[in-house]
């Protein structure tokens, strides 16, 4: 293992040097996996919301603290009784194929992300029952019924702007977008690279310094900050907790730790198709064994650097939302044990999904050890991160080590998981009540009776386990200390206005 990394090492610090130098405005990132499709309406990957922060405006957007502000909508209001949301746009955005963005072009990406087969922000803007264009500059979403979330939503993937003239049948925008943000589109080269150019016609242009920005997946943890060390990149994201000493101890680099809003989790499937007719899939008992068989604090201690606070619930610690009732369970083998031996089970086998990064299996290698002294025998299938969001909707997968990057909602942290009808729903679990129950904490604007809502549902979501959460993971960059200007956000996406590189 430890030679192939060398070569691997080797092969891209030579792929490195065909990157223009910096010299000509160029900064390269290196990103833990390569993203799936660049379609803000159908992608799902949390390394693809790093690469629209660049390529993509939103209609909204947050601030380090988690306050909305203005981005492509200058103001907002809503109605009386909040259901029906105007915004005022601003005049001078262009997509980067030189149309307007204007309230035209809104609605028909709003329709867009509502109607799309197979869009998976139908179910984050589930309520906007129509877009209305009352002015040129001037757009209304008229709800269905009171949503909390929406604003949230608009300040994602929901309220990212294509440019509807790349609509068509023969639809390229997963391949080639066309959006509206500070860089356009150039180029793309599978588990390679992803480079995009300075839009001259930006209208905050001045503010972002680089010609180019080229995103380069690097899944080792090793290779991606041996690439930084040696300057072949200027910045990593996600770099592994245990090389946080040597990054702070460099002269020529820098630490940048910000607080997530997501999980990590083993997405359980319980119904969709033939691989969830497993003892697993069909049995909550099982399920909660192996909810039992996880130390939560080993996790931490040998891979997470002492960052990765053990996890019970899709709500962070910084959430509101999150409930003590619903701590991460400590680790009771005897218990696991029980719990099999009443459903009937003395081992029980399955197989696992895990990213193909170094992380993925180390994690994955530690769970499979703990489980198997409880009754489990786990085989890991460590596969690439874009193949793995294919698998899973699919129903091509039994168990899957995945995570979620997190929103500033809770809504966007459990809805669209756990919801009968929810877009990244792939294990197919269905509870009417559950429905019910997280569709009122949608309309409720209160906070204390959202929060009972959330706790009236984790109640039954805790005890079937669709979904085990194991830690909430935070965001450790490094990067070269001569980048200045760079500010860590908690969801994780890279912004590069007033960034730039120290001569």
């Amino acid at each position: 293992m430890r030679s192939t990394g060398l070569l691997v090492l080797g092969a891209l610090l030579l792929c490195g040097s065909a990157v223009p130098s910096h010299a000509q405005g160029v900064l390269r990132i290196g990103l833990n996996e390569d993203p799936d499709v660049l379609d803000p309406h159908r992608s799902r990957s949390f390394v693809g919301r790093i690469v629209f922060g660049s390529l993509c405006d939103k209609l909204v957007d947050i601030t380090p603290t988690l306050e909305f502000t203005p981005a492509l909508a200058t103001t907002w209001r809503w109605n009386a009784d909040s259901t029906q949301l105007t915004m005022e746009l601003r005049r001078d955005a262009r997509f980067h194929d030189g149309t307007r963005v204007d309230a035209a072009a809104v609605k028909a990406n709003l329709d867009r992300a509502r109607t799309l087969p197979d869009s998976l922000r139908k179910s984050e803007i589930s309520s906007v029952a129509s877009v209305d264009v009352v002015g040129e500059f001037t757009v209304r979403l008229n709800l269905s019924e009171p949503n909390a979330t929406i604003l949230a939503q608009l300040s994602d993937r929901a309220g990212m702007m294509l440019s509807p003239a790349a609509f068509g049948e023969n639809d390229t925008l997963s391949r080639e977008p066309v959006c509206s943000g500070p860089y356009r589109f150039e180029s793309r080269t599978q588990n390679d690279r992803i480079v995009l150019t300075k839009f001259p016609d930006y209208y905050d242009a001045a503010r972002y310094r680089f010609d180019q920005v080229v995103f380069l997946p690097i899944p080792d943890t090793t290779v991606r900050l041996a690439n930084l060390q040696s300057g072949d990149l200027d910045l990593i994201e996600r770099m592994a907790p245990s090389d946080a000493p040597a990054v702070e101890a460099s002269q020529t680099l820098k630490l940048a730790v910000g607080a997530g809003l997501g999980y990590q989790s083993l997405t359980i499937n319980v119904a969709n198709g033939e691989r969830a007719k497993t003892p697993l899939g069909e049995d909550k008992r099982i399920r909660q064994a192996l909810n039992l068989s996880i130390d939560r604090d080993v996790i931490n201690d040998v891979v997470g650097g002492g960052i990765w606070a053990p996890a019970g619930q899709p709500f962070p610690p910084s959430s509101p939302y999150h409930s003590p009732r619903f701590s991460a369970p400590a680790r009771d083998v005897e218990r696991a044990k029980a719990l099999l031996a009443e459903a009937g089970q003395e081992r029980v086998a399955f197989e696992m999904l895990v990213a193909s990064s170094s992380t993925g299996q180390q994690v994955g290698e530690l769970i499979q050890a703990m489980a198997a002294e409880a009754g489990f025998d786990i085989t890991l299938r460590p596969i690439e991160f874009a193949a793995m969001q294919q698998e899973m909707p699919a129903g091509n997968f039994q168990v899957s080590q995945v995570g979620w990057s997190g929103r500033v909602d809770p809504d966007g942290n459990i809805h669209q998981y756990v919801s009968c009808k929810g877009g990244l729903n792939d294990m197919r679990y269905c509870n009417e009540t559950v429905d019910r129950l997280l569709n009122e904490a949608r309309r409720a604007s209160d906070p204390a009776a959202r929060l009972a809502l959330y706790d009236q549902a984790q109640t039954i979501l805790q005890d079937e386990l669709p979904i085990i959460y194991t830690y909430y993971q935070s965001y450790p960059f490094a990067h070269s200390a001569r980048l200045t200007g760079f500010v860590p956000y908690p969801d994780g996406i890279i912004r590069l206005r007033d960034v730039a590189l120290a001569d």
